[in-house]
């Protein structure tokens, strides 16, 4: 029911340019289509009297009539918190569909601003066909007063090799003068006899008859803009709501799996918090492909805001007794601060690696901002994401898409999404986004600290240095930015990770800051093997101070680095 608002909703949106009509009409779509899809029939997910009555009363309505929904429903985005839980996993689940929620919104809200104007290479002929037909009948309305021009009927009426060399001609020079147009009449067996005449009748047709051409072409220009936009925000939308799809499928196969194969331990656990007088309402442990345990506590609200009470060692030793791992508490909900029913705390098997990160940034000479964003977090799994993101320049506009990536990025795992799916929702809402072509280079690292591996995705971003003894190695992907294309092959590499590594990540700035090398990214990787410091941030100071050295202490461009150092426990 919530998608199909959601997407209904959607749909709506992007047909309210029609007025009242189109968004009854995009709503009604949305719910037909949808409970198609998910039913194999028509059987309406929204019903249609309903749809009906509401419609009424949208029509009804006086223009000059206001109505804020925020008065009506609040501001808040969030479901309510429920406390009686039918399903173990309600409480994930309505975590999840709060962010997705979230998400959705971002992805509507950015198709406000503008869709891209790119075709892809298989619609180009359609698309070409498509614009000479815009531009003919522009020409054919501003040539309905020149009857009586002895050009008229060769151009009212032409032959479809003439017409196509003048759009061909006007397609690559934006204009057509006399010249040219005479050029391209007698290529057609079109022979215009005076026109070398200044004061012949037949140069002031001809005049008459290319003013009209260049004046259509300006016209019907705009059309095939608007035109592409409409198409690629077809695309997009289909793409985004496609992964939403896949989401929102995964998590429903999760919730189905109804075996539990923890019945045992629950019930050992529970028996020893009875016994050290350890209350709690329900019990939840899952585990990861790694061997990773995940288990989710939920117990009654105290009195005891600040947590002094709560029994977060005694169930931390309990669980690594029964589970032979060493449990650590990863996350704590207080039902009291959060206006809470319950009270939710997440245990997790503690990492077999330490993790120092080090990060240094500049910003490129006389911009206002860097056009760089750094992530770094720990994911809801217990694994560790670090992100750079590259916006296209610097400034203000690139500084908006890198953030727009590193953000999507974050909620979107968060959410539940998988990464290469992440990566396809991103891209496409960055072609979406502005007027102007806009991208930003993703790079993205996944640490499993657990298991010693380690997860990498790059965008059109720079190599990963991997620092191991005294030897560098380069982790390459040659793929463009996000942003530029909207069907991109996106591979995840595995990488595994050993003790004392030392991962580095930055930003074409710092790469192309060295002029001496031909191949760029070698001076990296020469400086990285005769450091001596093992300190993260030590290295990514001296990695920025360097680069800033290589030009003479002016920053060409943004310039940023983040360094990981893997240690064993």
């Amino acid at each position: 029911m919530i998608a199909a608002y959601a997407i209904s909703g959607l749909i709506a949106g992007l047909l309210n340019r029609f007025g009242r009509i189109g968004v009854i009409v995009g709503f009604t779509i949305g719910n037909v289509v949808l409970a198609y899809a998910t039913n194999g029939n028509t059987s309406e997910l929204i019903v249609f009297q309903e749809i009906l009555i509401a419609s009424l009363g949208l029509l009804i309505i006086p223009k000059n009539i206001e109505i804020n929904i925020e008065d009506l429903v609040g501001t808040t985005k969030l479901l309510p918190e429920v406390t009686v839980r039918d399903l173990e996993e309600n409480k994930d689940t309505i975590y999840k569909l709060n962010s997705m929620s979230e998400t959705i919104f971002d992805m509507a809200e950015s198709y406000k601003e503008a869709a891209a104007t790119i075709l892809s290479g298989e619609d180009l002929k359609e698309q070409e066909k498509t614009n000479i037909d815009i531009f003919m009948e522009e020409l054919k309305k501003n040539l309905e007063e020149l009857e009586d021009n002895m050009l008229f009927e060769e151009i009212y009426y032409p032959t479809e090799n003439l017409i196509t060399d003048i759009f061909d001609h006007l397609l690559e020079n934006d204009i057509i003068t006399e010249k040219e147009l005479v050029k391209i009449l007698e290529k057609n067996n079109n022979y215009v006899v005076g026109f070398d005449n200044t004061k012949s009748q037949a140069k002031e047709d001809l005049y008459k008859i290319v003013k009209a051409i260049n004046y259509s072409y300006r016209v019907s220009k705009i059309n095939f803009i608007w035109k592409k936009k409409l198409d690629e925000s077809k695309k997009n939308v289909s793409e985004q709501l496609m992964g939403v799809s896949e989401a929102i499928s995964k998590m429903a196969n999760d919730m189905s799996k109804e075996e539990d194969k923890f019945i045992d331990k629950k019930k050992e656990i529970l028996k020893l918090f009875e016994q050290k007088d350890i209350e709690i309402k329900d019990i939840e442990i899952k585990e990861k492909n790694s061997g990773r345990y995940i288990i989710d506590i939920y117990t009654d609200t105290c009195e005891n805001p600040d947590g002094t009470e709560c029994d977060i060692k005694k169930i931390c030793k309990i669980l690594s007794n029964v589970l032979n791992q060493k449990i650590i508490i990863q996350n704590q909900e207080c039902g009291l601060r959060l206006n809470k029913d319950l009270c939710k705390f997440t245990y997790i098997s503690d990492d077999k690696f330490n993790l120092q990160i080090g990060i240094a940034k500049s910003t490129k000479s006389d911009s206002p901002v860097s056009g760089d964003s750094i992530l770094h977090i720990k994911l809801q799994d217990g694994k560790y994401l670090l992100a750079l993101s590259d916006g296209m320049g610097s400034g203000p506009e690139a500084m908006k898409s890198s953030k727009i990536a590193v953000k999507m990025l974050e909620r979107l795992l968060a959410a539940g999404f998988e990464k290469d799916v992440s990566l396809k929702l991103i891209n496409s809402t960055l072609a979406a986004n502005t007027e102007e072509d806009m991208y930003a280079t993703l790079d993205i690292e996944i640490l499993d600290l657990f298991n010693g591996n380690m997860e990498f995705i790059k965008n059109g971003a720079c190599p990963t240095y991997v620092k191991r003894g005294k030897e560098v190695q380069l982790l390459k992907s040659m793929t463009l930015p996000t942003g530029i294309l909207n069907n991109v092959d996106l591979v995840v590499y595995d990488y595994d990770l050993q003790d004392g590594d030392i991962l580095v990540m930055c930003t074409d700035g710092v790469i192309d800051s060295n002029k001496e090398y031909l191949n760029k990214h070698l001076w990296l990787k020469y400086l990285l093997e005769d450091v001596e410091v093992n300190d993260a941030q030590k290295i990514a100071d001296i990695i920025i101070g360097e680069a800033i050295d290589n030009d003479f202490g002016n920053q060409k461009d943004d310039m940023s680095v983040i360094v990981a150092k893997v240690s064993k426990k």
